[in-house]
């Protein structure tokens, strides 16, 4: 130990000698380092020279990367590794994404399996069965909500949730959840052509497809003949059912018209629904609701049908897929162009595709409604219109907002009438 300590303190007093040879021996390594690493820098940048001179002027590279572009290169690089922001859709593009029809294969879940065991316990030599039941597969059930706008949403198969098997000690197996499909107001259930739902309320409920029943445990089948059975029974397979839904726009007043009448214009007026607005024909591909607010939070559901054709029950134009929108309509607004020559037989067409669709749908309540009074010639066509159809005629402008005050007081009076209908009847009247 004393020789140890005796070579520490040597050590530490001759330090100060050895201190500046070790400074030195590092710097000259470092400058060695430097000087090896400089001269492979210019040996690397002599044959990238040669290269160059070697290679086409269309290929060459440039000698010197400017530290700036070198910058905006990473900026734009970091630009493109950024997700894009949502853009709004077109008009177009929502067409793909509104579904009016759908077919649904619906299956239940299936039963659990009952089990097949016997009690177990020290000193109980014949303890008896005591496997349990399974349980019951789950339903699954349409529900109505009025956050769904479209059956786009509905997926074209759905299969519930399966039950859990039966156990020892009598213990049941866990029955599958209920699994809930949610469809929009106004959707229609159909089943081989018939009618079997009309979810055109909120909180409708109906079950399309019932889930199987659980299997029953040896304990089920224990009797007095039978102290010691063994059999047990399998779940049943859930209920398998094809289903065709489809959706009827569910609204107080339902907007009808041709095509560039000023439909969407007008209900971007009176609500705050966003429709498309263009001046080509067939703008609106899928109907749109709008609410219009009243005194005491009255709300009346405005729907703007897509434009309506001379032989649309014939399946022209738009067909009559949208035709089927306007019979969950309680009142209807006929929206006419006052700008085209002859008002009066737009008027007339429509009243005639709308009974030719379904019988008695044109005698519904109704307002006329005069369209583009803002324009020269639409002003000298009021008076012929008036004339012809012997009624009062609700001149508006949906550009200018001129006389919309009118409308909506009488959109107002036909929703009065409708709801006292309703409540006469013994009905609850459409709630938005």
């Amino acid at each position: 130990m004393g020789a140890a300590c005796e070579f520490r303190v040597r050590l530490f007093r001759n330090l100060p000698k050895y201190l500046p040879n070790t400074y030195g021996w590092a710097m000259s390594t470092a400058r060695l380092f430097s000087a090896r690493l400089r001269t492979v820098f210019e040996d690397v940048g002599h044959w990238a020279l040669s290269t160059r001179a070697g290679l086409k002027p269309s290929r060459r590279l440039p000698q010197q990367a400017s530290p700036r572009l070198l910058s905006v290169g990473c900026a734009d690089h970091a630009k493109r590794q950024e997700l894009p922001g949502k853009k709004p859709l077109s008009e177009k593009k929502l067409k793909r994404y509104f579904v009016d029809c759908r077919r649904v294969l619906v299956c239940g879940g299936n039963g659990g399996a009952g089990a097949s065991c016997f009690h177990s316990e020290p000193r109980k030599e014949f303890g008896g069965p005591d496997g349990g039941d399974g349980g019951n597969g789950g339903h699954v059930i349409l529900r109505v909500d009025q956050q769904v706008k479209s059956l786009s949403s509905v997926l074209s198969q759905y299969q519930g949730f399966s039950g859990e098997d039966g156990g020892s000690k009598n213990c049941f197996g866990r029955s599958g959840a209920v699994l809930y499909v949610q469809v929009p107001v106004g959707t229609l259930v159909k089943e081989g052509g018939r009618v079997v739902a009309d979810l055109s309320r909120m909180g409708d409920e109906y079950i399309a497809a019932l889930g199987g029943a659980g299997g029953k445990g040896n304990r089920f089948f224990l009797a007095n003949d039978n102290r010691a059975p063994v059999t047990c029974t399998p779940g049943q397979p859930g209920q398998q059912r094809v289903l065709h839904l489809e959706l009827k726009t569910v609204a107080h007043a339902g907007m009808v018209g041709f095509p560039n009448a000023g439909k969407s214009s007008l209900l971007r007026a009176i609500s705050n629904a966003r429709p498309a607005v263009a001046s080509y024909p067939f703008t609106t591909l899928k109907p749109h609701v709008g609410i219009v607010h009243y005194e005491g939070h009255q709300q009346i559901a405005v729907a703007d049908i897509p434009g309506i054709i001379r032989g649309a029950h014939q399946n022209r134009g738009l067909g009559s897929a949208f035709l089927r929108h306007i019979e969950r309509c309680r009142f209807l607004l006929f929206v006419v162009d006052l700008s085209q020559p002859e008002p009066w037989t737009q008027v007339d067409d429509l009243k005639y595709e709308l009974e030719m669709y379904e019988e008695g749908l044109s005698e519904r309540p109704h307002a006329i409604i005069a369209n583009k009074i803002d324009l020269p010639e639409a002003r000298a066509n009021l008076s012929q219109l008036r004339d012809h159809l012997g009624r009062e005629v609700i001149a508006l402008s949906a550009l200018t907002g001129e006389n919309l005050e009118q409308l909506l007081l009488h959109l107002k009076v036909l929703h009065d009438a409708y709801v006292e209908a309703e409540l006469g009847k013994g009905r609850q009247p459409l709630r938005w």
